[in-house]
């Protein structure tokens, strides 16, 4: 049997909601939807869908490599924007870390995040090469 590795980033609602940051199971690493916190739980970026994806973006690759992942092993994102006009900014944050990576990826709009100050949230899944 495949050993089950669970992520925490530390904050206090993981345990409230009942999530991980992340799931290592095998080879495969998911990360949960993860937004723009800095480490004192305050949103980074705040009115700026560039700064929050680059922050979010960080903030997986911390969660990647407690798993033992690197950026480079990302097969998928999922991006998740309260206002799809924001979309190149997105987008030229997310090709930044990915431009060559290149991983399947997904945007859609949704009416509304967590917290009324979050842009964006992001998922990603990992598969760790040999």
């Amino acid at each position: 049997m495949v050993a089950r590795q669970n992520i925490s980033s530390g904050t206090p609602w993981e345990p409230v909601v009942g999530y991980s940051r992340a799931v290592r199971v095998g080879n495969v690493v998911h990360v949960s939807g993860t937004t723009a916190t800095g480490p004192d739980g305050k949103i980074v970026g705040e009115g700026d869908a560039y700064a929050q994806t680059v922050r979010t973006l960080e903030n997986i690759a911390s969660a990647l490599e407690k798993a033992g992942a690197r950026l480079s092993d990302v097969v998928r994102t999922r991006m998740y924007v309260v206002d799809i006009r924001d979309w190149e900014k997105i987008g030229r944050a997310h090709g930044e870390v990915f431009g060559d990576i290149r991983p399947a990826s997904t945007m859609v709009e949704v009416s509304r995040l967590i917290d009324p100050a979050m842009l964006v949230e992001i998922e990603a899944e990992a598969i760790i090469q040999g």
